[in-house]
């Protein structure tokens, strides 16, 4: 990858599984840049993943709400761009409480937004990149598999967590139009990969053989998701950052769609596991039949494409990962991780 245009940037949600990968890709892969990374440390963030990076002189956390304008004021100020990644963003946890993800999802990104304005009225401009999900676009039928969600879908999100990150769409869509911010948006599929908070799928799959327990499958398992390794997302939000077009929005996909029976059976292949360690649970509340990314734009525009998620191998490595970092995510399960971070800022929101 070329070297980027940005030398400061402010990344919100940085403690959380792709946060974490973004800020270890763009330190290795861009050196002269910065990154100010600011976290609430709600329950999945994890600021012991970043530990080791301690004392580097590129990286600085900060510890703070991205509802607060006084201070997203001040940081926004301090840089050229803005990576917005920070969500509440568990879809069981939206259909027990939807509150905290309005207020995150919609009032955060409101607040970011807002920042950037003001900023850009003092004559100094920010990009923002907005990166959102393809739950925005609701669903496809599982007979269908021509049918792939492009940039031009109608936004259709089935539970309360899509609406809110579909809500924060809108709401980049209308401050580009009406006030003229430098804006770009993402929207990817599904993320696996290394650091990933044991409540998703993978890694609770993958912990769960370790300790002995079985796997809560939803249903009949048809269900359908696009697999997109967390590094491959990365680079693609460096690159739509960098180069995409203000205004724009690309989608990102993996190329590598699997029903979560699939995705399960290969799990337990890779462990040396059998099916007996599926256990059925009742199905998800609303729960989205498919999910399909058509990502022809990013890659005619920007040349850019996934090179990371393609299967067993890139699951295999990732299981791999949970495997030799054990105490990472036993220390997730358990809470213990919230020990590193409470020595230092105290109580901190949702611990």
């Amino acid at each position: 990858m070329s070297e980027g245009r940005y030398e400061h940037i402010l990344l919100t949600g940085g403690c959380g599984f792709i946060g974490t990968n973004f800020v270890r890709f763009v330190l290795e892969h861009r050196p002269s840049v910065r990154i100010t990374n600011l976290d609430a440390l709600t329950y999945s963030g994890n600021a012991e993943s970043l530990r080791d990076l301690e004392g580097e002189p590129r990286y600085r956390f900060v510890h703070g709400d991205i509802r607060d304008r006084a201070l997203v004021d001040g940081l926004v100020r301090e840089v050229d761009a803005v990576v917005h990644m920070a969500a509440e963003s568990h879809v069981d946890r939206s259909i027990q409480d939807a509150s905290p993800f309005v207020s995150t999802n919609v009032g955060g990104t409101q607040t970011l937004l807002d920042a950037v304005r003001s900023a850009a009225s003092d004559g100094h401009e920010v990009r923002f990149c907005y990166v959102s999900t393809d739950e925005v676009y609701g669903q496809l039928p599982l007979d269908r598999p021509d049918l792939k969600f492009t940039e031009r879908t109608p936004l259709n999100p089935s539970s309360p967590y899509a609406a809110s990150k579909a809500a924060g769409d809108l709401l980049c869509g209308a401050y580009r139009h009406t006030f003229g911010l430098d804006i770009v948006i993402t929207r990817c599929s599904n993320n696996f990969g290394a650091y990933q908070f044991p409540e998703k799928v993978i890694p609770l799959f993958v912990t769960n053989l370790m300790e002995g327990e079985p796997v809560p499958l939803y249903g009949d398992g048809r269900n359908v998701r696009d697999w997109l390794h967390v590094l491959d997302h990365c680079e693609a939000v460096l690159t739509v950052l960098e180069r995409g077009e203000a205004g724009e929005v690309y989608n990102i996909g993996g190329n590598n769609e699997r029903s979560n029976l699939e995705l399960t059976r290969e799990i337990l292949r890779i462990m040396g596991k059998g099916e007996e360690m599926i256990r059925r649970v009742p199905d998800r509340l609303g729960h989205d039949l498919r999910y399909a990314i058509d990502a022809t734009k990013i890659k005619r525009e920007l040349g850019w494409e996934p090179t990371r998620s393609v299967w067993p191998g890139a699951l295999e490595e990732t299981v791999r990962w949970y495997q030799d970092h054990e105490d990472w995510w036993r220390r997730v399960k358990s809470g213990a991780y919230r020990e590193y971070y409470q020595r230092q800022y105290g109580n901190v929101t949702g611990a």
